[in-house]
């Protein structure tokens, strides 16, 4: 099963056919995914679920829907274990950014991370898990592709939030005000913590 949200609305990829509450189902082959996007965005509906026989094929062909913007992101923690959180556009966020040319995934994340924050001496830990949403770009809709790392280091250096990039603030935030931060964020950074 896989999530791609749509704003903190999730279309559910799945094999398994449910009968609706909530939620709709829709074949997977023969959506017609702006009609779904609109109906999440425009009524009290929670949820939309995207099935296939294939649970192997599920993320491929949903892909296959709309283009792909590749992104790489970290979830940081320093020596104290506080994360690095990001605000922009009026939400907790944590840094990311398309990748550049050819460089690599862990690459592209350590530089988004770098370049949004001023934060330097990154060292990625471990992958964790991949994130999907679906946002609109000069009038047309695009699925965001994330793919996350923990990093850690042990930077104690002043923080610099990337302005041309709608980025206000920068801050290592311990458990407590990351759980707090977390109720003004995105439901795909939600499901990373």
């Amino acid at each position: 099963m896989y999530k791609v949200f749509v704003n903190d609305k999730p279309i559910v990829l799945t094999t398994e056919v449910e009968e609706e509450t909530y939620f709709k189902n829709y074949d997977l082959k023969k959506v017609d995914l702006g009609k779904v996007i609109r109906k999440l965005n425009n009524t009290k509906l929670k949820e939309a679920r995207l099935i296939h026989h294939k649970k192997e094929k599920l993320i491929k062909k949903f892909l296959k829907k709309l283009p792909n913007v590749v992104a790489g992101g970290g979830k940081v923690y320093n020596d104290e274990g506080d994360i690095l959180f990001i605000y922009r556009n009026d939400k907790w966020d944590l840094p990311k950014g398309k990748t550049e040319g050819i460089e690599s995934i862990e690459k592209t994340a350590i530089r988004e991370v770098m370049e949004e924050t001023g934060v330097a001496g990154l060292e990625i830990t471990k992958p964790l898990n991949t994130t999907y949403h679906i946002f609109k770009r000069n009038g047309r809709y695009k699925i965001k592709v994330t793919y996350w790392f923990e990093m850690k280091t042990s930077f104690k250096g002043v923080l610099y939030p990337q302005e041309e990039e709608g980025i206000t603030e920068v801050a290592w935030l311990n458990k407590k005000k990351a759980k707090k931060a977390l109720k003004n964020s995105y439901a795909n950074i939600k499901e990373l913590m």
